[in-house]
């Protein structure tokens, strides 16, 4: 959070943090970013989120709020945008660490690792029902454009 407000502040933007915790939260969440006038919403890694996408894809689809999420599955669901860790590569890589094991290597001799992935989805669609134009620069820079 503190990364995201220090950004904000370096582009002159003005930074609303809403939370929820519930379903009856998410709602008044959305209420509220409408009552503020926010103009776009960067939705958190959570999986409270995560179970709750196709609701909170279809509050900023009604409110009209570009949003961002950090999971694929968002775009997929009908949000403008995802970016985040690509899971398919995480996956491979413990694939990898347990044929190591069961080849006899021992986990603690295995380096720590973590995916460096990352994998950017947007979707054309919703972003033509928000009436935005998304540069063709941008549209190459995603790993998967949904039409």
């Amino acid at each position: 959070m503190a990364d995201v407000q220090a950004a904000a502040r370096a582009l002159g933007l003005q930074l609303a943090v809403v939370r929820a915790s519930t379903e009856r939260e998410i709602d008044a969440a959305f209420a509220s970013m409408v009552q503020q006038g926010c103009r776009a919403v960067v939705v958190g890694a959570d999986p409270f989120f995560i179970a709750r996408r196709d609701r909170i894809v279809a509050l900023a689809a009604r409110d009209g709020i570009p949003a961002i999420y950090s999971f694929r599955e968002f775009a997929l669901a009908g949000g403008l945008m995802s970016y985040g860790t690509d899971f398919r590569d995480s996956y491979r890589l413990a694939g990898v660490y347990t044929g190591r094991i069961i080849k006899g290597e021992q986990p603690a001799d295995l380096p720590v690792q973590r995916s460096v992935k990352f994998e950017f989805v947007l979707n054309l669609k919703t972003a033509k029902t928000l009436g935005l134009s998304v540069p063709t620069s941008m549209q190459l820079l995603a790993d998967e454009v949904i039409e």
